[in-house]
């Protein structure tokens, strides 16, 4: 009995121990919690119920040259209530006014909010939505309604805000301007220059404390951010929205006529290198044509015989010819071991100079003079379109651009056939932009200039960086031979193969192309139609270039009748400064003269924000937004949309002038 009760005393002492161990451990834990890792708990906690939020920054706006907006951010604000904030007596007081007041401003009736706020007292909601996507306007009259004017903690209101980004001008270029665009892994997409001036663009972020509520809803707390955010600064281009307007619309015109699959147009101020238009279309399944990928700075290609004026500068550096070597075009036909190079006329053109040969477009003459002259050495030929700067990108802001590709002797790529292949643009890619560059540097007697797509960077009127013009290369060429390029240029319009757009009243020099882009046994031809050069011939203001791909080969497909054209009218309404009369989406563009000296845009700059844009038939809530961003006061007068505007579509506006709008 006695050893049986010293078992049971036995078994208890060891539960009472582990008891004890057990509370020791407890007692531990529970220091521990509260000295050591109590802060990491309490603060796991707060967030749970209270966490903090990134508000995006505005970002600056994007100007062209001339002040006119390209791209903008338009506060965008959401209205809800917390129907649980405001204390019995305010509600009873101001629930009335506040319903006449909402439905006075946004058109349902007072009965309308009555009930859903009342609703939502009962439910105990304190997320309500009243209203979305209101203007900065509309924001701060809602400030001002009964009850709201208590703000957050005794009136219930909450705002939220964001920013949307608009563009005035519509689709015209819309892959020029582009976009930026960062995921939730904080990774960034850039496109054109939205993209490329990101970092000046987007301002830095702000913080904002949110209270989690019912049913995982976060409600902001108080009526100020913990940061405030910091706006972008602005951006001023090189783009000119009226000479845009005039290259979009001649090329779209152009693309449907021809039925192209896709085009670019270029227009470059010659001595600066400012790009001053940039349009890229390409045709949609519907047949239909919209800016779906940057064609001129993305798209390497083989150029065909625009690619005869870096040849033949080539051979005149190189001493090897001069314009009035003659050759033998034989009848239109030569054979490089098993292909034969021809020319465009059938039967050929005989016995011509060189100069005659790059009128003419002979490929013949072009693919015999190099390799007479280069097929035991033709590093020597390579190595010269090198040194031109032919091998390299042109090292451009924005993203994408497009490799050239030069064959060099000894690569896998290189043939016996390569060399006379290349004198006439087959076999070698480069980048519409990469060819006006080189015909701009003919243009500017050898140096050639970098493209350059931005002016400055400024926060309203103080300039923070301005962009200058950057040489990339003083002399591809020398003066000598330049000046015998532009003869022969101004020749091809004057008697060549585009005499087709000759003008009396200002000169074109440029070249055609036409290459057979879609070679092979049994592969159907399809073309590439291009024409490259400046204006005005004797004192260069701009050089162009148009590109069109795929033309229906039954409506024809020569670069003299589908690209060159283009470029004509391009020419001919910025030099004759023909004021572009088409609304495009919002905007209406005006007149600017063809040359406009910098101080002058700079005068203009300080004294003006933008122009006054068409606003006819808008929302009046878009109106006041896009308008107040362009530092104008807006009046309205009625409800509904715009039925008038107090100052004219294309007039200058300066900051703060106000602007009376008939609303219908």
């Amino acid at each position: 009995m006695a050893v049986k009760e010293k078992n049971i005393l036995n078994r208890l002492y060891f539960i009472a121990a582990c008891m004890f161990v057990f509370a020791i451990a407890v007692l531990v834990k529970l220091v521990n919690i509260q000295f050591v890792e109590g802060d990491m708990y309490r603060q796991k906690g707060q967030e749970r119920v209270f966490k903090t939020f990134d508000i995006p920054a505005n970002r600056g706006n994007l100007y062209d040259s001339k002040g006119n907006l390209l791209a903008t951010s338009v506060p965008k604000y959401d209205i809800r209530f917390d129907a649980l904030a405001v204390n019995e007596k305010d509600f009873r007081a101001h629930i009335k006014p506040l319903c006449e007041a909402l439905s006075k401003e946004f058109g349902k009736s007072v009965s309308y909010y009555d009930k859903i706020i009342r609703t939502a007292r009962s439910n105990k909601n304190r997320y309500l939505l009243l209203r979305r996507n209101l203007g900065y306007s509309q924001y701060m009259r809602v400030k001002k309604f009964p009850l709201f004017e208590f703000g957050a903690n005794r009136g219930g209101l909450i705002v939220e805000q964001r920013t949307v980004r608009e563009h005035p001008i519509g689709k015209i270029a819309e892959r020029t301007v582009g976009y930026e665009r960062r995921d939730e892994q904080g990774y960034y997409t850039r496109v054109g220059l939205e993209g490329a001036y990101g970092p000046f663009l987007r301002g830095k972020e702000g913080k904002r404390k949110k209270q989690k509520i019912a049913k995982n809803q976060w409600k902001p707390i108080g009526d100020a951010n913990e940061v405030e955010p910091q706006d972008g600064f602005d951006v001023v281009s090189t783009i000119d929205v009226n000479i845009q307007d005039i290259a979009h619309h001649e090329l779209l015109a152009q693309l449907e006529k021809f039925e192209a699959e896709h085009g670019t147009v270029v227009v470059m101020e010659t001595k600066t290198g400012e790009i001053k238009a940039i349009s890229n279309l390409g045709r949609t399944k519907t047949g239909r044509y919209y800016e779906k990928l940057n064609y001129a700075v993305g798209e390497s290609h083989e150029p065909g015989s625009t690619f005869k004026l870096m040849t033949i500068v080539a051979a005149l550096e190189d001493k090897v010819i001069d314009s009035s070597h003659v050759v033998d075009t034989e009848d239109g036909k030569v054979k490089f071991y098993d292909r034969t190079v021809r020319d465009s006329k059938w039967g050929g053109y005989g016995k011509i100079s060189m100069a005659k040969a790059f009128e003419l477009s002979s490929n013949t003459a072009f693919a015999k003079i190099i390799d007479q002259n280069y097929k035991n050495n033709p590093r020597k030929f390579v190595d010269r379109l090198i040194n031109m700067g032919l091998g390299e990108t042109l090292g451009l802001a924005i993203k994408g651009e497009g490799k050239p590709k030069i064959p060099y002797p000894g690569d896998d790529d290189w043939y016996g056939t390569t060399l006379p292949w290349m004198a006439h643009g087959y076999g070698v890619a480069i980048t519409p932009l990469q060819t006006l560059a080189f015909y701009n540097a003919i243009a500017n007697d050898g140096e050639m200039v970098k493209p350059r797509f931005i002016k400055e960077v400024k926060t309203w009127d103080k300039t923070r960086e301005r962009f200058d013009k950057e040489i990339l290369n003083p002399t591809i060429c020398s003066k000598e031979t330049a000046k015998i390029a532009q003869e022969m240029m101004k020749n091809v319009v004057k008697r060549g193969t585009a005499d087709n757009i000759r003008t009396d009243n200002f000169g074109i020099a440029g070249k055609t192309g036409t290459c057979w882009g879609n070679y092979g046994k049994d592969k159907e031809r399809e073309y590439i139609s291009s024409f490259a050069g400046y204006f005005p011939v004797d004192k260069p203001i701009y050089s162009c270039i148009v590109v069109i791909h795929r033309p229906n080969k039954k409506k024809g497909y020569y670069g003299s009748e589908v690209a060159a054209p283009v470029f004509k009218t391009i020419a001919t309404k910025i030099y004759n400064d023909i004021p572009v009369i088409d609304e495009v989406s919002y905007a209406v563009v005006e007149s600017n003269a063809v040359v406009n000296s910098y101080d002058k845009y700079y005068q203009n700059a300080q004294k003006y924000k933008t122009i006054m844009p068409n606003v006819k038939g808008m929302p009046a809530m878009d109106v006041v937004a896009l308008l107040e961003n362009m530092g104008l006061r807006v009046k309205l007068e009625g409800v509904g949309k715009v039925k008038n505007q107090s100052i004219k579509p294309g007039t200058k506006v300066k900051i703060n002038q106000t602007v009376r709008l008939e609303l219908s």
